[in-house]
């Protein structure tokens, strides 16, 4: 392994993920509903600003082109290109988390799944964006 001659800035968190979305309003209604609510609306770049209750915030890119099934070019077409394939939240507990989005009518996609490191669940936005949420052990 090679030395580094200059190490990297060290990294305390991020700012925000952003999602890209075909339908404003239909994208504002959903993430309403898993507790985001609009902060701040960025015209000039077609974003759109979310805030949790806790603090965690999201962009929604409003310019995307819906695709046939909604689905995911970066999960669910055979050919696997670039780019970010999701967002994840850290939650106190997963099975908590399960049962509301199972009141809410809100489908888990994939999970639970267990790791020696966290449980995780996958649902998706209606423009088939991934969202993971964890439970870290």
């Amino acid at each position: 392994m090679t030395a580094i001659a200059h190490p990297a800035p060290s990294i305390h968190g991020y700012d925000h993920v952003g999602i890209r979305v075909s339908d404003r309003a239909e994208a504002l209604e959903f993430y309403g509903r898993i507790g985001f609510v609009l902060t701040t609306e960025y015209p000039d770049h077609q974003a759109l600003e979310l805030r949790s209750n806790t603090g965690v915030f999201i962009n929604l890119i409003t310019n995307a082109v819906r695709r046939p099934g909604r689905t995911n070019v970066l999960y669910d077409e055979p050919v696997k290109f670039p780019g970010t394939t999701h967002p994840c939240f850290i939650v106190e507990d997963l099975d908590t988390l399960a049962a509301w989005l199972a009141a809410e009518g809100i489908a888990v996609t994939e999970g639970p799944i267990a790791t020696e490191r966290r449980r995780c669940l996958f649902l998706r936005d209606p423009d088939g964006n991934v969202l993971e949420y964890t439970e870290l052990r």
